[in-house]
C-alpha cells in the first residue's frame, strides 16, 4: 500500500508540556480513518502537524511522500474545519459562488465565472448530491447543508486527501447520517483518502474503516473495527 501520510518518531510539545511522544503511524491511499480521543488529548495538534501549521520538535512527517516542511502541493489536500458551517444568514453569496471560490487561482479574484468553470462546479455539486442548492444563498442553509457545500469546495482541486476537523459539530443526527453517506461514497467511488478528526468515537466508529486513538501522548491504530474494537479495548483506550 502507498503511504499518503507518514509519521516517523514524531514528538511535539511546548516548553512546559509534552503533547505527542515518538508517534509512528501511516495513513494509506484510499483509507477512511477516524482520529479520535477525548478533548485535550492532542487531536488538534496532530492535525496542525499534518497540514504544517506546526512543526514537530522531533521526527519527520511526510505527506504524499514529501516532508511537510518542504511540501508545496497543498491543493492536493482538501480541508474542512468545524467552523465552516457558520455563515451569517445575510452573507450575500450563493452555493455556486462559494464553491467556485476555490477556482480563484484559475480564474482570478473578482472575475466572472465562465461557463467551463460553472460546469466544473456543477459536476462537484452533483457528485456531493446538492446540485439543487446551487442558487441558494449559503447563509440560508442549515449547518449540515453548509458542510456539504464546503466538502464540494474542498473537492474543486481534485485532492488526494480530504481532512475534516470535527465536521458534524452542531449538526443533528439525520444531517450527520447524510454527511457520512457522502464521505463513504467519495471514499469508495474516488478512492479518496479521508481523515476525520473527532471526539465522538461512538458515531465515527460506525462510519470509518479504521480508527487511530490518541492516548498517553501516542497513537494506537485499530485496522479492523469489527474484530479489534472490543469492550475490553474500549475500556483500556477510553477508560470507560
Amino acid at each position: 500500500m502507498v503511504d499518503v501520510i507518514k509519521f516517523k518518531d514524531v514528538s511535539f510539545g511546548y516548553e512546559d508540556k509534552s503533547i505527542l511522544e515518538n508517534v509512528n503511524f501511516n495513513i494509506n491511499q484510499g483509507d477512511y480513518i477516524g482520529i479520535v480521543g477525548p478533548n485535550g488529548c492532542g487531536k488538534t495538534t496532530l492535525l496542525k502537524l499534518i497540514i504544517n501549521e506546526l512543526n514537530p520538535t522531533k521526527g519527520k512527517i511526510k505527506i504524499l511522500d514529501k516532508d511537510t516542511t518542504t511540501f508545496s502541493n497543498w491543493e492536493k489536500i482538501g480541508y474542512v474545519n468545524q467552523k465552516s458551517n457558520s455563515f451569517s444568514t445575510s452573507f450575500p453569496a450563493t452555493v455556486t459562488e462559494v464553491v467556485a471560490m476555490d477556482l480563484a487561482p484559475k480564474i482570478g479574484l473578482f472575475k466572472r465565472i465562465k461557463k467551463k468553470h460553472l460546469e466544473e462546479v456543477y459536476k462537484v455539486l452533483k457528485l456531493v448530491g446538492i446540485y439543487e442548492l446551487k442558487d441558494k444563498l449559503i447563509g440560508s442553509l442549515s449547518g449540515g447543508q453548509q458542510q456539504k457545500v464546503f466538502i464540494s469546495r474542498a473537492l474543486m482541486r481534485n485532492p488526494k486527501i480530504l481532512i475534516l476537523d470535527e465536521p458534524t459539530v452542531g449538526i443533528d443526527l439525520n444531517g450527520q447520517k447524510e454527511f457520512y453517506e457522502i464521505l463513504k461514497r467519495l471514499n469508495e467511488n474516488l478512492n479518496l483518502t479521508i481523515v476525520i478528526v473527532s471526539h465522538d468515537l461512538f458515531i465515527v466508529k460506525e462510519e470509518v474503516k479504521k480508527i487511530a486513538v490518541l492516548k498517553n501522548k501516542n497513537i494506537k491504530v485499530i485496522d479492523n473495527i469489527d474484530n479489534d474494537l472490543t469492550k475490553s479495548t474500549l475500556l483500556d483506550l477510553f477508560e470507560i
